[in-house]
């Protein structure tokens, strides 16, 4: 087993740009998620069940634009830290690149679900983002699944890579944990 170093040296971690970015997704994921899970308990057209779903589309708006600015920042200006050798170096790029995938066909797929009911929607009331399609019940239910699928998929995912973050921290000690965690 490799015995990880107490503190690592700036070069050994993630850029604060790149860890900021990391830790907002996994918050807006996880908030998301939640926010639908809960909803779908609640009986349709109640306030609460209307402002959840509100909050849950703003907080999408929000995803997507940190995920332009997480690859903007990770084309031209981020860390990049690979320090697996073989097969469990490409399995940790090809889940990488798995999650990448996941998070922009899910703020697709959200925003394409939104246009296809004809509904409105509003980050946090202060604007309206204007439909691209006209409403489609067809496409609607179909682009309501494949974001639910997704949704579960990236979860899954998610919980995977924090298993292996974990993992990598309390078991093989290499410190891959602590080069995406603030602070010292």
């Amino acid at each position: 087993m490799l015995v990880a170093k107490p503190l690592l040296t700036p070069r050994e971690r993630y850029d604060h740009a790149t860890m900021f970015f990391h830790w907002v997704t996994a918050v807006l994921v996880i908030a998301l998620f939640a926010s639908a899970q809960i909803w779908s308990f609640l009986a349709k057209g109640t306030p609460l069940r209307h402002n959840l779903q509100a909050l849950h589309i703003s907080m999408g708006i929000l995803l997507a634009v940190a995920i332009i600015g997480r690859l903007l920042w990770r084309l031209t200006q981020g860390r990049r830290l690979s320090h697996l050798p073989g097969v469990a170096g490409l399995a940790a790029k090809a889940g990488h690149a798995l999650l990448y995938i996941l998070l922009l066909a899910q703020i697709v797929l959200g925003f394409m679900f939104r246009w296809a009911q004809g509904e409105a929607f509003e980050f946090f009331g202060v604007f309206s983002v204007p439909s691209l399609m006209a409403p489609n019940p067809d496409w609607r239910h179909t682009l309501g699944g494949l974001h639910e699928n997704v949704a579960w998929a990236l979860i899954i995912l998610a919980g995977l890579h924090a298993c292996m973050a974990l993992a990598h921290h309390y078991w093989f000690k290499d410190g891959v944990l602590v080069r995406m965690w603030p602070g010292r």
